[in-house]
């Protein structure tokens, strides 16, 4: 595996989200959403934590935690794009090999899964890293906002991805892995990435990832115990609030 020295942790947050305005600042028990997530990320132990946001509260709220934060444009395409600006931004001499990008909209992730999502660049082959679990809801299996992984094993806890889609595959008996939107990108392929245009299965599925995957890179996949909640509605953020109420109470 890798050495911390050689991951940087980014966490891109905007306020433009149409159906939870400034879900960054969200109030989870007092904290603000994204404090919550930097603070996980933290804890995964495998190298700084920054937060790229193209808005001045975001930056106030991650600094006033004790945290660090860095400035980007606000006219990225994806998280992908703003984190390569950050990258730049905090690690100019490029000291950092691994880029890991953590959504600021996962207040619950674990910062056990963060930690699997750097494991696969131990292979040299790899270019980008991610995680998923195994969806065990019947209704997420046709859930077209449930991305599945297509891919073939590598280990037991590991795949190479072949194919990202809304639709439900592969077909035929077995499980089904839901993908968890975390990426450890080798710093030479998030450069490779950003550089490239669109690309036609990318904008049909409307799934960045698909970018990298036709354009010939190699994402590997590590499998992990949970998905975490992904905060994009009122209701999502409730159902956080109700998620963390519970682990504080056992002792998180």
């Amino acid at each position: 595996m890798p050495s911390a020295s050689e991951a940087l942790v980014l966490i891109p947050a905007r306020m433009a989200a149409t159906r939870l305005p400034g879900k960054p600042l969200a109030d989870i028990h007092g904290v603000p959403m994204i404090v919550h997530v930097w603070r996980r990320a933290s804890e995964a132990q495998i190298g700084p934590v920054v937060v790229a946001t193209d808005d001045v509260d975001i930056a106030a709220a991650v600094r006033g935690a004790g945290g660090e934060a860095v400035l980007t444009r606000a006219d990225h395409e994806n998280g992908s794009a703003r984190i390569h600006e950050a990258a730049g931004l905090v690690d100019s001499a490029r000291h950092y090999d691994v880029i890991v990008n953590v959504q600021g909209d996962l207040p619950t992730i674990e910062p056990a899964s963060i930690a699997a999502c750097f494991a696969p660049l131990a292979d040299s082959a790899v270019d980008i890293a991610t995680i998923a679990a195994l969806i065990d809801r019947e209704e997420e299996r046709t859930n077209p906002n449930v991305v599945k992984i297509v891919g073939s094993p590598i280990d037991a806890n590991r795949l190479r991805a072949l194919y990202f889609t809304r639709a439900t595959a592969p077909w035929g008996e077995g499980p089904l892995l839901h993908h968890i939107g975390l990426y450890a990108y080798r710093r030479s392929a998030l450069d490779r990435y950003v550089a490239l245009p669109p690309s036609v299965l990318e904008k049909r599925e409307k799934l960045e990832q698909l970018r990298a995957l036709e354009a010939g890179m190699r994402i590997d996949v590590a499998l992990v115990d949970a998905v975490p909640l992904g905060v994009d509605t009122p209701a999502d953020l409730e159902r956080a609030r109700s998620l963390l109420a519970a682990s504080r109470g056992s002792g998180r």
